[in-house]
């Protein structure tokens, strides 16, 4: 079997967690962030979980994540 290629644009978005589940960003947090209260910026600063219908499609976009 010939290696698998992992998609680059989806390594640099996406990272596994210490129990193995897939973490991306939060959106809305790249620019006009001076009318964003802080406490709003403070909450789309962490990771979230994919959502496990969309596990799926991450996950065979990165074969060895």
């Amino acid at each position: 079997m010939p290696k698998l290629k992992t998609r680059k644009a989806a390594a640099k978005r996406f990272q596994k967690s210490g129990s193995g589940k897939l973490m991306r960003r939060k959106a809305f947090k790249n620019h006009m962030l001076q009318h964003k209260s802080p406490s709003r910026k403070r909450r789309i600063s962490g990771l979230a979980l994919v959502n496990e219908r969309d596990a799926e499609n991450v996950q065979l976009m990165l074969p060895y994540l």
